[in-house]
């Protein structure tokens, strides 16, 4: 396969499969996956000084700060196995991070190549989510139709306990929805005016919606060097 360059957001609803997709395509690709939820744990769990600021905001019951997020990321895209590549999820998730992302990126010598947009359609996004399940050693989260089996783990060997997350109920849900359409669905029309927008299908299986990812992504010869 040919060597992939440069960056990969995923954009979609909350229930629309970024997080599953994210784990079968940096398995394709054999690039990171960067999701902004994984960092938070991770950072918590090993208590660094980001790790802290984070649980500091959460136990207070604030929203995480921007620029805490931004350096959060920026210190994961440092690593080196980003040089050829990257695949972001949770991030961004406001016009103004997507600015600050552009800059970060241009500041590093990299760049979004291509930002795919999972489009579900509400009812089948809460539909999704009042059967999701989410495993308590990765945090990989498993709709009804995928459990079993476990591909969407982000382990090679996972046998994490599945459990129901506490805020999975309906009315939570839809006001995360609504945050959605508020702060983070303005990033479509973001991206397409860039002309880096790519829109799949996701209310179909985790098998197609992966084959029509990999068909739009192989599409654009320009991806590749």
């Amino acid at each position: 396969m040919a060597r992939f360059m440069h960056g990969i957001i995923l954009l979609g609803g909350p229930g629309a499969g970024k997080g599953t997709q994210a784990v079968l395509l940096a398995r394709h690709l054999n690039l990171p996956h960067i999701s902004s939820g994984d960092l938070f744990r991770e950072n918590m769990k090993l208590q660094t000084e980001v790790g802290r600021l984070v649980r500091s905001s959460m136990d207070s019951g604030r929203l995480v700060p921007d620029e805490v997020t931004i350096r959060m990321v920026r210190e994961r895209l440092l690593l080196p196995d980003c040089e050829h590549g990257f695949i972001l999820d949770g991030f961004p998730r406001t016009i103004p991070q997507g600015d600050v992302l552009d800059g970060m990126l241009s500041e590093l010598n990299k760049s979004v190549t291509v930002v795919l947009y999972y489009r579900v359609r509400e009812r089948m996004l809460l539909e999704r989510l009042s059967h999701r399940w989410t495993c308590r050693d990765c945090s990989a989260a498993f709709s009804y139709e995928s459990v079993p089996p476990r591909e969407g783990c982000k382990q090679a060997v996972c046998t994490g306990e599945l459990f129901r997350r506490a805020d999975d109920d309906p009315q939570t849900q839809a006001l995360r929805i609504r945050e959605y359409d508020e702060k983070t669905a303005p990033l479509v029309d973001y991206y397409s005016r860039k002309g880096l927008l790519v829109t799949v299908n996701g209310e179909h299986t985790i098998e197609y919606v992966h084959r029509q990812t990999l068909e739009r992504i192989h599409e654009g010869r320009d991806f590749y060097q």
